[in-house]
């Protein structure tokens, strides 16, 4: 039996998380899957969101202070390692992605088809929904183009934070997560580029991504150097500049 850990990265989200951690613990994946939330330093009240979930069986990791989404997603990769978990996924903590569509995500790495499963808001239509903004519409697309370009597979939806991985491909010596440049929003491009470039069997599948209204917050993105930190993995490793 394959053992599957689903990880929520969040950063000042106790409104939105909440939610979160109530649609998976009532998804039918809570019946196949761990749940582990990574607070990366959170002010606000997430410490204690969290702490009111532990008798369900949901696990926390908190950064003692914010150190980027990507620096979180590296402390879920090695605990995940560590504990000898098989495959994890990494979502979001801001209530834009459907646990009930982790199996789209798990069941073909969990068949030992794939290795990196990629969703995917553009396969087969756009599947966004709610106030998603224009540019965010239109740099998805231009990241996902270039993105294509570099790797040399079509890839519609390379910003797509939802995606499941068989946490043996960190095994591979050409994938090295501990490069302090990877701290923020690289790390996400930068795997996917990697996992493709070296060979572990990628494919997309289709998910939906929601935006919540615009009072809410939808992103902690910053327009222009949040842009620049997603798509600058995509030039530097394509053009041999990084490793």
């Amino acid at each position: 039996m394959k053992r599957v850990l689903v990880c929520p990265v969040a950063y000042n989200e106790e409104v939105k998380l909440k939610n979160v951690v109530e649609r998976f613990l009532s998804s039918p994946c809570r019946d196949v899957a761990d749940y582990c939330v990574i607070d990366d330093g959170s002010t606000d009240g997430t410490q204690a969101l969290l702490q009111s979930f532990q008798d369900r069986g949901v696990a926390a990791i908190r950064h003692p202070e914010r150190r980027g989404v990507g620096s979180a997603i590296r402390t879920a990769i090695t605990y995940a390692r560590d504990q000898r978990y098989d495959v994890i996924v990494i979502m979001a903590g801001n209530d834009k992605d459907n646990p009930d569509e982790i199996p789209r995500l798990i069941d073909p790495v969990l068949s030992g088809n794939f290795d990196i499963v990629q969703g995917s808001r553009y396969l087969g239509g756009n599947r966004s929904g709610g106030d998603m903004p224009f540019y965010r519409r239109q740099a998805t697309r231009l990241h996902s183009a270039l993105f294509s370009f570099f790797v040399k597979s079509r890839v519609t939806d390379s910003t797509n934070g939802f995606r499941a991985m068989r946490l043996a491909i960190f095994d591979d010596e050409r994938i090295n997560l501990d490069q302090s440049w990877l701290n923020a929003y690289e790390l996400e491009p930068y795997v996917l580029f990697k996992a493709i470039r070296c060979g572990h069997r990628f494919c997309e599948a289709p998910v939906t991504k929601i935006y919540p209204d615009r009072h809410l917050g939808y992103t902690k993105m910053k327009p222009v150097t949040g842009w620049w930190s997603i798509l600058r993995p995509v030039f530097l490793l394509g053009l041999g500049l990084r490793k």
